[in-house]
């Protein structure tokens, strides 16, 4: 009896410690990402982007646990992202999900959207003898406005399916090398096309949405990549789908680079005695502009700041420059008008004649 119970005991502590173990053990993906618990998807996609940039492996040789952590973020990316798996998550913590059975069997880098070619994992020998299916680009026209502030856009994706089907295939065809004898001591050696039997498929097309990140300071062509989103291949893996950007017409602002690019039109009564203005950014944010002397044609102001923001890092910005033109009036004047402006202006008659150019 006093057997039993000392085993007991030592069971019970077992148990406990490993209970302890595990809570300790237990990762916190909000920290993880860097995020509150009441983060959105959105804002746990753009946290997760934000620091796979910063925290791979490749870009950290020199941490010996640099790829533990990236492992940790794919981890909380792979559970946040998810609203199943978040909810279990904030329920009862890692724990839970390990015993959830589809926790942790995919690669969350291969399906997270985005131009992380680093993502894919394996040996790269082994994925190039892969068949692969055709990789497709396709053009998503976007505003400036995305572009200076991010978004997020849906797009649907008609995509050809590999199912299952009735009956069997040949498949993983090769060339062997065989050897034939053609009678005593005489051999050929030759190639032969060598099939394997496999499951009979067929291709049917399935609606996807797709949710492609715009990302602050993205330069018109940059590519945005959803990893085997491609054509599909019945004997190996589908390819890519990148969705290219393409940057709308504005109105009132063109980019050059991170610089951007406006006209005022102003009175010719501004242009001489000077103004205050607001312009409306592509954030609805105002730019003060203002001016206490001449202003002429073709004066060109830079406002430092207003730009687009930078793509590496949205903390720097580019320069606003504003072109102004002069509107002048266009009814007569009288003589008396005419008289007071020169007056005023006291300049004489300039009445230089050249061709255009500046080079004089």
């Amino acid at each position: 009896m006093a057997e039993m119970r000392w085993f007991r005991s030592v069971l019970i502590a077992f148990v406990l410690f490993f209970l302890v173990t595990e809570v300790i053990n237990s990762r916190d993906f909000y920290a993880i990402l860097g995020i509150t618990r009441s983060a959105n998807t959105n804002q746990v996609k753009k946290a997760y982007r934000r620091l796979a940039k910063d925290l791979h492996p490749d870009k950290n040789k020199d941490d010996p646990d640099a790829q533990d952590k990236f492992q940790d973020l794919g981890a909380a990316y792979e559970v946040l992202s998810d609203p199943e798996k978040r909810e279990l998550y904030d329920r009862c913590g890692e724990e839970c999900l390990k015993k959830d059975a589809g926790f942790g069997s995919g690669d969350p880098f291969a399906s997270f959207f985005g131009d992380f070619g680093f993502f894919q994992t394996g040996n790269k020998e082994q994925n190039r003898e892969i068949p692969r299916g055709a990789d497709i680009v396709m053009d998503i026209s976007v505003t400036l406005e995305e572009l200076y502030s991010g978004n997020f856009v849906e797009v649907v994706r008609n995509k050809p399916t590999i199912k299952p089907a009735k009956g069997t295939r040949k498949c993983n065809c090769r060339q062997e090398m065989v050897t034939r004898q053609l009678g005593p001591g005489r051999f050929q050696m030759m190639q032969q096309n060598v099939c394997d039997e496999c499951p009979n498929v067929k291709l049917v097309n399935e609606e996807k949405v797709l949710e492609v990140e715009i990302e602050a300071g993205m330069q018109d062509g940059a590519m945005n990549r959803f990893v085997a989103e491609g054509e599909p291949h019945v004997d190996g893996e589908p390819g890519d789908l990148h969705f290219k950007i393409r940057t709308l017409p504005h109105p009132r602002f063109e980019r050059r680079g991170d610089d951007l690019y406006t006209n005022v039109t102003i009175s010719l009564s501004d242009a001489l005695t000077g103004f205050e203005m607001e312009l409306d950014h592509l954030d609805k944010h105002k730019v003060k502009v203002n001016r206490d002397k001449i202003t002429w044609p073709g004066m060109r102001m830079r406002k430092k700041g207003e730009g687009m923001p930078n793509y590496d890092n949205n903390n720097l910005f580019g320069i606003l420059y504003i072109t102004f033109d002069v509107e002048f009036p266009k009814k007569d004047l009288t003589e008396q008008d005419t008289i007071a402006i020169k007056t005023i202006l006291d300049q004489t008659s300039i009445n230089n004649v050249y061709n255009g150019l500046r080079g004089y």
